[in-house]
């Protein structure tokens, strides 16, 4: 039997184990008024005020390939990495000079895969970070302009401003909507589309020289079909050189250059011959070549020609009208400039090689892309607008018709 001493000594050395455990429980545990992840009492760690934004959400697809990156309120960035999930290559980028905000150095690719991860601190030195991996925009569900004329480069009067899109776009006017293009002259510029993949601008007259010509790009994200987006956000400025404008005459066989409303130079040319002629038109020279090789296979003429280093050829329509060198021209016929022998491209007389001073090598050196080259008298149609960059050909009533705003 257990005295009543002996029960009390019992009771009183359970208290005291309870006693020692709770105090073992309070050593490894910390403050008894503490909670977890900062919620707890009143001498709980205080979270950062820092908050990190990362435009691309986690998890998400479709991201920009301009616009993706990263900004802070509440604190400044401390440190952003980012990198591409398959390779692990690290992506080039900055943070701003006030620490508000990252983004990469250079335009990130379609259809890839990304992870960002993001540090920065508040006032009180205290830490936040976050993380975001995501997929950009695929190239199945992107869209994207090429366009001339190219940034920082000088044309002719003549040089329209053309997209040509490599998806079909059926929602014009927010496509259009989102490019505008300014001249210096305040000439009016109007929109034209060709189609559902192209899309040209240029003012009602040519444009004044010497004016510059600013393109702003403002496409990333603008839906332009059914799942379809743009991943182009730019501007692009180009200056409009001297005015040169370039007669050629079919009945007399000779080209007419002026330049500034004065006439520097007429030279005896060579149009198509009565099988093959040359289209009438104001027609625009898109591309230069010092030497270029020709074969009739490729605009449908048999085996008429193929001449590989045809001289200062020089393009007006896609369909393969040149102005361009002729050496090869035959003596036994009426001296060059007395009749059209070409096969509907306009020739100048020239030497193999170009090397020598001829009428082609002073006209090559003398235009610039964007000069205008008219053709009148000949027996052949107007150049269609589209077929090269040709849009001079359509009335100004007609043009504007053609655009979807």
């Amino acid at each position: 039997m257990t005295t009543p001493d002996i029960a009390a000594r019992r009771v009183l050395g359970a208290c005291a184990a309870l006693v020692v455990g709770s105090l073992a429980l309070t050593a490894c545990g910390g403050d008894a008024n503490a909670t977890d992840n900062g919620k707890g009492g009143k001498n709980s760690p205080k979270a950062s005020t820092a908050q990190i934004l990362i435009s691309a959400k986690d998890g998400s697809t479709g991201a920009s390939i301009n616009a993706t990156g990263v900004k802070v309120s509440g604190g400044r960035l401390t440190e952003v990495r980012m990198t591409v999930a398959e390779s692990g290559q690290t992506v080039a980028g900055a943070i701003s000079a006030d620490g508000g905000s990252w983004k990469p150095k250079r335009q990130l690719e379609r259809g890839t895969k990304y992870e960002i991860d993001a540090t920065a601190k508040d006032s009180g030195g205290r830490t936040t970070t976050t993380r975001s991996v995501f997929t950009t925009v695929t190239t199945a569900n992107s869209f994207i302009g090429t366009y001339t004329p190219d940034n920082g480069t000088t044309v002719g009067v003549g040089m329209p401003v053309s997209f040509k899109f490599d998806k079909s776009i059926t929602d014009r006017k927010a496509v259009q909507s989102h490019i505008t293009v300014d001249s210096s002259s305040g000439q009016q510029v109007v929109g034209h589309w060709f189609g559902d993949q192209r899309l040209d601008f240029r003012p009602q007259e040519y444009w004044k020289a010497g004016s510059r010509v600013t393109l702003k790009i403002d496409l990333d994200g603008i839906q332009g079909a059914k799942d379809v987006y743009g991943v182009q956000k730019k501007t692009v400025s180009f200056t409009v050189g001297r005015s040169q404008v370039s007669t050629v005459d079919a009945d007399t066989q000779t080209m007419t250059v002026v330049r500034d409303g004065r006439t520097i130079k007429t030279v005896p040319i060579s149009t198509g011959d009565p099988q093959h002629t040359t289209y009438n038109g104001q027609m625009v020279i898109s591309e230069k070549f010092r030497q270029t090789p020709m074969d009739s296979r490729t605009v449908g003429l048999g085996n008429a020609y193929n001449i590989p280093d045809v001289p200062h050829a020089m393009r007006l329509t896609d369909s393969g009208t040149f102005i361009h060198g002729n050496y090869w021209y035959n003596e036994a016929n009426p001296p060059f400039g007395r009749e059209g022998t070409s096969h509907g491209c306009v020739g100048l007389a020239d030497v193999q090689g170009g090397q020598g001073a001829t009428s082609a090598t002073w006209f090559f050196d003398n235009s610039i892309t964007g000069d205008v080259v008219i053709v009148k008298n000949s027996p052949d149609k107007t150049v269609a607008p589209d077929n090269g960059l040709n849009g001079w050909n359509m009335p100004w009533s007609a043009w504007t018709v053609g655009s979807a705003l």
